[in-house]
Parts: C-alpha cells; sequence; structure tokens
C-alpha cells in the first residue's frame, strides 16, 4: 500500500437477506463516520436480487425518514455507475441483461471487479447471505481483506442451533430449546375441535411439550427479530412456525426465560490481547410490546437502554466475562454483541451473539461503547484497523 495515498475502503451493505434495510441504515450511520482524512471511502450496495452497485455517498439518503420509511440500495444506485469492468454483466451480454434505470452493476452472484482494488472491505450485511459465511467465503476467495468474523465464525453465529452447541460444550449457560425441521413439523394446520398436536412427531411434540408456556419461535437463522413469535399455545405455535419458516426451513423453539434482555458490546484485542467489553446495557419496552421485535428495535422511539443497568458490579462484572468468553468460543473476530438474560435470581443465561451488530445511529452496540467512553468514530477506527492487520490467507 503506497504511504502516499488513503486507505481505500469499500462498505458494503443491503443484500438479499430480509434485513436489507436495517443494513442499509448501519452503511449510511458508517459513511457518516468513517474519518476522510485517513480513508476513501467506496460505498456499495447489494440489491434485493443480488447485484453489486456503486450507490451515493449521501448517507443523509440511507437515514429513516420523518415517516419511518426504511432505507433501500435500490433507492440510492448510481445511474450510469459502473462497479465492474462489464456493462451490465459478463463479456456477450446484452443490455437487457442491465437492471433498471441505467445502473450499471455486477450480474446476480459475480465478484465486481472494485473489490480487488480496494484495501479493505467493510460488509456491513445482517442474517442469510451476508452475515452467514457466504461474503466471508467470497472474500477470501477473491484475496480481499475484510472486516469482522471469518467464515466458521459467521456460520456458527448465524445458526442459532450451532451457535448453542459451541456454547453448551465450552460451558457456557444456555436456555432451553427445541429444533424443529420441515420433517419433524410437517405443517398441517389443527382441524377444529383438536390441539393441532397431531402435526408435530411424537419426539419434538414431547420436547416443545417440555419446554412450558410461553414459547418463543424463530428462525434458526435470522435476526433483528424478523419471523420472530411469541406463542402461549398449540395454536399459536403452529402459527409462530409458520411465521418463522417464512424466512428459515429451519426453527427454533426456545423456553420463555424470565428476566431483564441484557446486551454486552464486544471489540477484538488489539496484537493479540483478549477482546474488550463494554459496560452492559439492559433494555427496556417503551411502546406496550411484549417483547424486542423489529418495531420495538428500529422504530419505536420509547424503548430505551440502560447503561450499565441497575443490577450488582459482580453481575456486570460476570456479564462482561461471559460475552469475551462467548466471542472466543465461536473464534470471532472485529466486533460483536452478546445478548443475555438476567433472571430475578441473579442467574445469566446466553441467548445469542451477533458477529456484525446493528450499526444504525441508534443502535445499542455503539450505545454501550459510548456509555464506556468509547465514541463511535473510535469504535470504527479500531474495526478498520483491526480489519487491516489479518495476515493474508487463513486465519
Amino acid at each position: 500500500m503506497s504511504q502516499h495515498r488513503k486507505i481505500r475502503v469499500a462498505v458494503v451493505f443491503g443484500g438479499r437477506g430480509p434485513e436489507h434495510p436495517v443494513s442499509c441504515l448501519g452503511g449510511g450511520h458508517l459513511l457518516n463516520v468513517i474519518d476522510r482524512t485517513r480513508y476513501e471511502v467506496v460505498p456499495v450496495g447489494i440489491t434485493r436480487d443480488g447485484r453489486w452497485v456503486q450507490v451515493a455517498d449521501e448517507p443523509s439518503r440511507l437515514a429513516l425518514t420523518d415517516e419511518g420509511e426504511m432505507p433501500s440500495v435500490e433507492t440510492v444506485a448510481e445511474p450510469g455507475s459502473q462497479i465492474v469492468p462489464w456493462a451490465g454483466g459478463p463479456a456477450g451480454s446484452s443490455r437487457l441483461d442491465r437492471p433498471p434505470a441505467d445502473v450499471v452493476s455486477s450480474a446476480p452472484g459475480e465478484i465486481p471487479h472494485l473489490l480487488g482494488e480496494v484495501d479493505l472491505v467493510l460488509p456491513v450485511l445482517h442474517g442469510p447471505y451476508g452475515e452467514d459465511g457466504t461474503l466471508q467465503g467470497l472474500l477470501e476467495m477473491a484475496g480481499v481483506p475484510y472486516v469482522g468474523a471469518g467464515v466458521l465464525a459467521s456460520a456458527v453465529s448465524m445458526d442459532k442451533e450451532y451457535m448453542k452447541l459451541v456454547f453448551a460444550a465450552r460451558g457456557l449457560p444456555v436456555g432451553r430449546y427445541v429444533v424443529v425441521h420441515e420433517r419433524d413439523w410437517p405443517g398441517r394446520p389443527p382441524t377444529a375441535g383438536t390441539s393441532g398436536q397431531a402435526s408435530g412427531s411424537t419426539r419434538v411434540r414431547d420436547a416443545i411439550a417440555e419446554l412450558g408456556w410461553p414459547l418463543f419461535v424463530k428462525p434458526a437463522r435470522g435476526g433483528s427479530s424478523i419471523g420472530t413469535s411469541k406463542a402461549r399455545d398449540m395454536n399459536e405455535l403452529h402459527e409462530a412456525i409458520a411465521v418463522a419458516r417464512t424466512c428459515d426451513p429451519k426453527v427454533l423453539v426456545e423456553a420463555a426465560v424470565d428476566g431483564a434482555e441484557i446486551e454486552v458490546s464486544v471489540l477484538e484485542g488489539l496484537n493479540g490481547a483478549p477482546p474488550d467489553t463494554s459496560l452492559p446495557g439492559k433494555l427496556e419496552l417503551g411502546g406496550g410490546e411484549e417483547y424486542f421485535d423489529f418495531e420495538a428495535k428500529y422504530l419505536d422511539a420509547a424503548s430505551v437502554m440502560i447503561t450499565p443497568p441497575p443490577i450488582p458490579e459482580d453481575a456486570i462484572s460476570e456479564l462482561r466475562r461471559l460475552a469475551a468468553a462467548a466471542f472466543e468460543a465461536v473464534s470471532c473476530e472485529g466486533l460483536a454483541r452478546v445478548d443475555f438474560f438476567y433472571t430475578p435470581a441473579g442467574n445469566i443465561v446466553i441467548n445469542e451473539i451477533n458477529t456484525m451488530p446493528g450499526l444504525a445511529p441508534t443502535s445499542y452496540f455503539q450505545r454501550m461503547w459510548e456509555a464506556s467512553g468509547m465514541p463511535f468514530a473510535q469504535v470504527v477506527e479500531r474495526m478498520l484497523q483491526t480489519g487491516l492487520a489479518k495476515r493474508p490467507g487463513l486465519r
């Protein structure tokens, strides 16, 4: 890298998954925060159909509108912007292959040539097709350095079944749950006058019955509470599984934990040091929701986070220790947010780890670091520096 030029960073956001607008919010926020005196920033969007396009470097267009409308890559794609050395597709393709509005982009699924010309990629992608190891593998095959967790950590952490298996193997406290595959729960709706129990396999029905009510049902590979529902009886369980399956054929059914929802932000340690953890933050609903659904997380201004939470100091220390342990258990890198339940009896249960947490202006990841004395611009600089420090090849 020349010492006479800025470090070139591609901020990639959007994506094919259901968290596309959340990713756009985070991408816009990062465009606004990255130090432009040190970095040349290349904003790159992935459309919902998988095309890579260069977008306007205008963070204000990637913000939540006053009417509550979420942004998308399609609304900020630059007409005529070229991100690959061909126009609208591989050599020999026709102009009919171009996406609408004369936006020149890569064909779906192809590696943009531009990414071979940057020093680092900052992938602000959530959920499947971005946070699950797919993009990370693509970048590694292309020899492009990137920020954040590698292939294994991304894949394990995205699939909540295997995430919990790894945590349990490391002796970390996890809640009770049952994995429901399509073969276990064919999806036949209950008939009138029945409980609907005829649908699931006996093994799965019995396992779910042992969890008790209420239950939380969610896609095994998802985030932002999209596809998540609370079930209080068998009929609601059927409905919740059907909703979760619109996002993922594999579903997790979890026992409810009576406790406060508390989160901890984590950053990879510098120069091989252990990970650093923020002060924990306690989530509090303000809009009448029963749990932190999508609305509460992104659209309800009444929801707040209390940092540090009103719990004993030894519990705060233990939450931070467990957050670092969870980070290392899945071989995470770069950054993460670890979510917990803290019960009235003082017990701690790990809910999940997010290897690319929300990075929007209102996201809790940055709030916890700010409450811990680290401004978000410094957090972003730390993310970029640890990404640049990675050696090529196997991590």
